[in-house]
């Protein structure tokens, strides 16, 4: 029997807990099918030297989307089909039906060829694919099921994103419709999403409600809205960006408004931290990716133990209590995981200080408990309508302690092409404890006068600016990942790169110059050089000095008194060094540790 002495970690941290979770998602495999209409329409451009087609502008979608997958999930699965061609390739034979890239891992092969088709293949297209009205919507979409159901690794979550420009495909023919949107039933049945991406020519208007809203909206589906036709490249990968992966909750747990009445509500991560990826270890022979196993072993006899022989212990004195792996999970459970109401309180009682860590985002899960989405927007417009927010008492897990919760509304917000920006539902913000709030007992600084305050303003004022976070990008991240790629992609040199994290100093000398003039004259010193570094050997730094210190200090100490109060260790070594040269104390040591033993045998301290 083994046991474990590292027990004063009791429970299993929160952060642990969504940290394994978002691994846990991390290691789903999802599914994406990218769905490019090839009609004349997609290719036509007014001038050929300045603007690119809306096939490019697709292509070169598909192209950033490989890519990203690259660094966000590298393991999920894509595909590109394109339709209304001349020629077919697909598995059933279908015409006008071309399966450009098979349902696989994107990689640096996949990412040239859409780089080639948009560059040189573009020109020949006509020739090498061609065009064609006559494809039936009703067999793409047969393609792109078959597709996912072919694929031999097991995909989690399966999505199709078709790019058109053609807003009435089928026009004039209501089988061709009908069988559409059967198509698009039978795909939503099966857990397969269906998105438009679309796109209009200038001058064009793309008319959702000819065709599209009934193969995309079914009769039980309350929301009825597409944002506008996408008609730069910008808009199209900031939709792309946000419609390519699923968004998988963190956790799925229970609202409860009181006894018997419980809300379904999916707990989510909003924003979490980009990181570099762990390096992966290869063999040096196969050059395969080695697998690591963890065994525990009896250091007495080398035997390998299992899970039900390890044991948990606490050190209570002088002795050792044990407990069985049960019996600590019991130990550190409170209640069933969940959020319960407490009570309501005004919005305005919320104050910054409060939050303690980053906030979660809650939304209904109509799956788990029926009726969830209707009592979920009941809730949220009740507490805007009386600017309440409810507080709630919230165990994530069943090994997580409980913590208050501040349940902060957020309404649905759209720009202008009426693309989300904002989703309706609840932030977590988690609230401190009693313990959490130190008294800080500020120390008598020398305080700013009236004119320096104000100099202080119209420096602050000079220098403001709106910060987003989609302004920045990690310099350090974009230049580990341009590097790959072009070692990938077999460039020359990577992509250059900015980094807008440096401040623009002649910006800033040109808006604020003489406002930081100024309170540097009214603050600091007339000597004073931000500039200038302190020299070695200066008044800090001064070994004379410190020699005269230690001197000093040790003077006025008792060594004997300090040794047998175990004070010893909180004295520098230049002190102890000097002491035991007034002392005439035999050391042969220079070290700490030395010097204290050499002091303890001394006086007979401790022998």
């Amino acid at each position: 029997m083994a046991f474990d002495f590292g027990f004063q970690n009791f429970g299993q941290d929160e952060e642990e807990e969504e940290l394994e979770a978002e691994w846990q998602g991390q290691n789903l495999r999802d599914g994406l099918i990218l769905l490019v209409d090839c009609s004349e329409r997609m290719f036509e451009v007014e001038n050929e030297e300045e603007d690119e087609s809306l096939f490019q502008l697709c292509i070169k979608c598909c192209k950033t989307t490989l890519q990203n997958k690259i660094i966000s999930s590298e393991k999920d699965l894509v595909g590109i089909v394109l339709f209304g061609t001349e020629k077919s390739k697909n598995a059933n034979e279908f015409k006008h039906i071309y399966v450009y890239q098979e349902l696989d891992q994107p990689g640096a092969p996949r990412i040239l060829e859409l780089e080639d088709m948009c560059e040189e293949k573009f020109k020949t297209f006509t020739v090498d694919y061609g065009h064609s009205l006559t494809f039936s919507l009703n067999e793409v979409l047969w393609t792109c099921q078959n597709m996912f159901a072919n694929s031999p690794q097991k995909v989690n979550s399966k999505r199709i994103l078709l790019f058109t420009c053609n807003d009435d495909p089928h026009a004039g023919n209501q089988q061709l419709q009908r069988q559409a949107k059967t198509k698009a039933s039978d795909l939503k049945e099966t857990g397969i999403e269906l998105e438009l991406m679309h796109l209009q020519l200038p001058g064009d208007k793309f008319d959702v409600s000819k065709f599209y809203k009934d193969l995309l909206y079914m009769d039980d589906d309350e929301a009825t809205d597409l944002a506008d036709p996408a008609e730069k490249i910008e808009e199209l990968l900031s939709r792309v960006r946000s419609k390519d992966h699923k968004k998988r909750a963190l956790r799925h747990i229970s609202l409860s408004l009181g006894e018997g009445l419980d809300i379904g509500i999916g707990v989510y991560n909003l924003v979490r931290p980009c990181t570099k990826p762990y390096p992966v270890k290869l063999d040096k022979k196969t050059n395969e990716e080695l697998t690591s196993h963890t065994k525990s072993y009896l250091k007495e006899t080398g035997e390998v133990l299992l899970s039900q022989d390890l044991k948990k212990c606490q050190s209570y004195g002088d002795k050792k209590i044990f407990f069985e792996k049960e019996e600590v999970d019991l130990m550190k459970r409170f209640d069933a995981s969940g959020l319960y109401l407490m009570g309501f309180k005004p919005q305005k009682s919320l104050k910054i200080s409060y939050k303690v860590k980053p906030a979660s985002f809650i939304y209904p899960d109509e799956q788990s408990i029926k009726g969830s989405t209707t009592l979920f927007t009941a809730l949220l417009k009740k507490c805007f309508d009386r600017d309440m927010l409810p507080i709630c008492k919230y165990i994530p897990g069943k090994s997580s302690p409980p913590r208050f919760v501040a349940l902060l509304p957020q309404d649905e917000e759209l720009d202008e092409h009426k693309v989300q920006i904002r989703p309706p539902g609840f932030h977590v913000i988690f609230l401190p404890y009693a313990d959490d709030f130190r008294k800080v007992k500020p120390e008598q600084m020398p305080k700013a006068n009236g004119e320096q305050i104000d100099a202080a303003k119209e420096l602050l004022k000079k220098l403001q600016f709106t910060y987003t976070s989609e302004s920045f990008e990690n310099p350090v991240l974009q230049k580990h990942w341009r590097n790959i790629e072009a070692l990938a992609l077999d460039r020359d040199a990577p992509e250059e790169m900015t980094d807008y994290t440096l401040p623009d100093e002649d910006k800033i000398r040109k808006r604020a110059g003489e406002a930081i003039t100024c309170f540097r004259d009214l603050v600091f010193p007339s000597d004073y050089n931000p500039g200038a570094k302190r020299k070695a050997g200066g008044p800090a730094g001064d070994p004379a000095a410190k020699k005269a210190k230690a001197e000093q200090t040790a003077a006025g100490l008792d060594l004997k008194t300090e040794a047998e109060a175990g004070r010893l260790g909180k004295l520098t070594v230049a002190i102890l060094k000097e002491k035991i040269k007034q002392e005439n104390i035999p050391c042969t040591g220079t070290k700490k540790a030395d010097l204290i033993d050499a002091i303890s045998a001394h006086y007979n301290i401790g022998m």
